[in-house]
């Protein structure tokens, strides 16, 4: 089986990678487009040279890297926003697309902390529903998951016919073999954890700079919001 889990940034992506990657039957892959998208749109990231060193530039290049599934189970943590017009979409019809989403109050604040500019296109809005119109499959939210891991890793398993494992409940800290070249500057947080965090609490205040990209998301995040599955 082959997973594409698609999200924004500060989506509790790479919590959900590291959930997977820690079953034995588990293949994860770091965000696989990333030097192409950078490479393709100029975008100054931190860490860009180091980035697109990395990986291959070239989306036909990423899509081969992709096809070469080394274990029963293949988890792609994918960006949306890193499928840039013109990138190949066709590979992922042959996935499980799941589609991981969170409060754009949250993914704000969180991506604020790491950069001062901020767009829709950054923290993957602008692109959310064209790669669901385009890809669908289940949607989680990243609210849910920390509340209750073990019954919503259970519930989208039993959805998309993969056996749940107790392991993808837990995991050793620090880096990964699997992490992207980019860790340093973005996974401190889940360097140190060893498990999904507990239940969030109430929405952080969004600063008034960014209050127009809020209202902007808060609409596709919504949309995308009442079609989540829930634990019954």
């Amino acid at each position: 089986m082959k997973i594409a889990m698609w999200s924004g940034p500060r989506n509790l992506s790479t919590a959900m990678m590291y959930a997977f990657g820690n079953r034995a039957d588990c293949e994860a892959v770091d965000e696989p487009f990333y030097a192409a998208y950078l490479a393709a749109s100029g975008a100054d990231h931190p860490m860009r040279e180091a980035c697109v060193a990395a990986q291959p530039t070239d989306p036909a290049e990423v899509v081969a890297g992709i096809a070469g599934q080394r274990a029963p189970l293949q988890y792609l943590k994918m960006m949306t926003h890193h499928m840039l017009p013109g990138f190949p979409l066709d590979w992922a019809q042959d996935c499980v697309n799941i589609h991981l989403i969170r409060h754009p109050a949250r993914v704000i604040a969180s991506y604020a902390n790491k950069r001062d500019t901020i767009t829709m296109e950054d923290i993957g809005f602008a692109d959310v529903e064209r790669i669901y119109a385009a890809l669908p499959g289940p949607v989680i939210d990243s609210g849910d998951v920390r509340s209750d891991p073990q019954g919503m890793l259970k519930k989208l398993c039993e959805t998309i016919g993969l056996n749940f494992d107790p392991a993808m409940l837990a995991w050793p800290s620090g880096p990964k073999p699997f992490d992207g070249a980019w860790a340093p500057h973005w996974y401190d947080a889940v360097h140190r954890s060893t498990g999904f965090a507990g239940a969030e609490g109430p929405l952080p205040e969004v600063a008034l700079k960014h209050q127009v990209l809020l209202d902007e998301a808060l609409p596709v995040y919504e949309a995308m919001w009442a079609k989540r599955l829930c634990v019954e």
